[in-house]
């Protein structure tokens, strides 16, 4: 159960921004409605998530095992349940999604994908990038704008699965 109450999607304040959500994602997730309790915030999130899922050139397959990776890391289930059937529509296999737990010794990971594997992994524990890393991804990526679309990738899924947990938002929870 989420730590604090769903916001009320009825209140007048939240209501352009509930029919702007539901009109772009066919509905109000768990997230959103947590969100709507400060609609300021609820927009700004939606608009810099749209730009990362649905503006951003970097190929779905990649942005989804990258979401997944940092949803395993961080032990963030919701994530991890709204973005799986979205992988797997990217072309992510089950067994690469059952893998991710120890990506590093398997064999079902390209080059690419391991070097986006490794900066996700050194985002997401440890902030700072040496720059081996940095460089395998980048050569991964081929152009700086795939580079700073994977970065701002990487960072906007550890935002949203710390808020995520910090507030026990899960996908089961009664709202």
């Amino acid at each position: 159960m989420a730590r604090l109450s769903y916001a009320d999607l009825s209140h007048p304040e939240a209501k352009p921004l509930v029919d702007r959500i539901v009109a772009e994602r066919g509905g109000v997730l768990h997230l959103y409605q947590m969100l709507l309790h400060s609609p300021a915030v609820a927009s700004g999130w939606l608009n810099y998530l749209t730009s990362i899922r649905q503006l951003s050139t970097l190929p779905g397959d990649l942005r989804e095992l990258v979401i997944m990776r940092v949803a395993v890391i961080n032990g963030a289930p919701y994530e991890a349940d709204q973005h799986a059937p979205i992988a797997l529509k990217e072309g992510i296999s089950q067994a690469q999604l059952d893998a991710l737990d120890e990506w590093e010794s398997s064999d079902l990971f390209s080059q690419a994908e391991r070097a986006v594997l490794a900066y996700t992994d050194t985002m997401t524990r440890h902030v700072q990038v040496p720059q081996p890393v940095f460089e395998a991804a980048r050569q991964a990526m081929g152009t700086d704008k795939l580079m700073v679309e994977l970065t701002a990738t990487v960072a906007a899924y550890n935002m949203v699965s710390r808020f995520l947990e910090a507030l026990q938002v899960h996908s089961h929870d009664d709202r």
